[in-house]
């Protein structure tokens, strides 16, 4: 919110709780009979005035052009007006590569009806072909600016391996530049890597490029990332197994196991809680037991 919406940001108190509401915007998104789109998030959250409002973010991380958008947006939004009337703001991020569609607005008139509906729309295009965006995109410390020019730079090298290579390192060294934390600068690549695919010649050139960079500035936070890579896959196989020993035992000796349960259980990425958690299925006496033992435990550690 703060990157794209700043306007809407600083008119929310976030100092008091917000509420994310999943589970009703599947089923308006639902009920509304259209097709859903990538990411869509629904947030209830308190105004500096004192008022609640509810925010409907729709985001088009890898949209494509569509010619009923706008229309999409207006049903979805008096969906969302049934349940919270005029307290919804409804928000559109887009991120196909067509610079000349922004839609905006849905409007209709029959036989003397008007209506028309219209919705804030960020076009991440739009921080490329306005030069000054840009250079405030690279000169920004948050990390969102991370996240949208690898975006779009990932959608300007599709058709150039050597300029792709040339943009990550230019987006890596930014990593190092901002000071952001180990762990942001790790998510961050992430993604990174994700969007910029390289052919393995360049992939390795790359990583080569990665290790003697930090070398150099003495930076260890990724600190060779095919190791971290290999480490990461190696703890997450291990989580997976020891949920699924979990999930089994509790099978073999209580024969049905609640979704929900199962839910609880691969949603720990914690390899000691996981190996207690383990010892007690085994001589546990029901599964409301476990259920109340897993939760203590997790409230524990959290």
């Amino acid at each position: 919110m703060l990157f794209f919406f700043p306007h809407i940001h600083q008119e929310i108190d976030w100092s008091l709780s917000y509420e994310f509401l999943d589970k009703e915007l599947q089923k308006v998104l639902k009920d509304a009979k259209m097709k859903r789109r990538l990411v869509d998030k629904l947030v209830k959250v308190w105004l500096k005035n004192g008022e609640p409002a509810v925010l409907y973010i729709h985001i088009e991380v890898q949209g494509q052009y569509e010619e009923n958008f706008a229309q999409r947006m207006y049903v979805y939004h008096y969906r969302l007006f049934d349940c919270h009337g005029s307290r919804v703001i409804s928000l559109a991020i887009l991120g196909d590569n067509r610079k000349d569609w922004v839609p905006s607005s849905y409007s209709y008139q029959l036989f003397g009806l008007e209506l028309t509906y219209r919705f804030p729309v960020i076009k991440l295009l739009d921080y490329w072909e306005d030069k000054e965006k840009w250079e405030a995109l690279k000169k920004s410390n948050n990390p969102f600016s991370i996240v949208v020019r690898t975006h779009i730079l990932g959608l300007k090298t599709q058709r150039s391996s050597k300029k792709r290579f040339d943009r990550k390192v230019e987006l890596f060294k930014a990593l190092h530049e901002e000071k952001y934390s180990k762990e942001d600068i790790w998510e961050l690549f992430r993604f990174m890597d994700w969007v910029l695919t390289l052919p393995q010649d360049l992939e390795r050139q790359f990583e080569d490029f990665t290790q003697q960079y930090e070398d150099e500035n003495k930076m260890p936070y990724v600190t060779s990332i095919e190791r971290n890579a290999i480490a990461k896959g190696l703890q997450q196989g291990a989580l997976q197994t020891s949920q699924k020993s979990v999930i089994d035992i509790l099978r073999v000796r209580f024969k049905r196991i609640p979704q929900s349960l199962v839910k609880m259980v691969c949603a720990i990425d914690d390899l000691k809680l996981l190996s207690r958690l383990l010892k007690k299925t085994v001589v546990v006496d029901s599964l409301d037991a476990f259920k109340q033992l897993l939760e203590k435990q997790v409230s524990r550690e959290s």
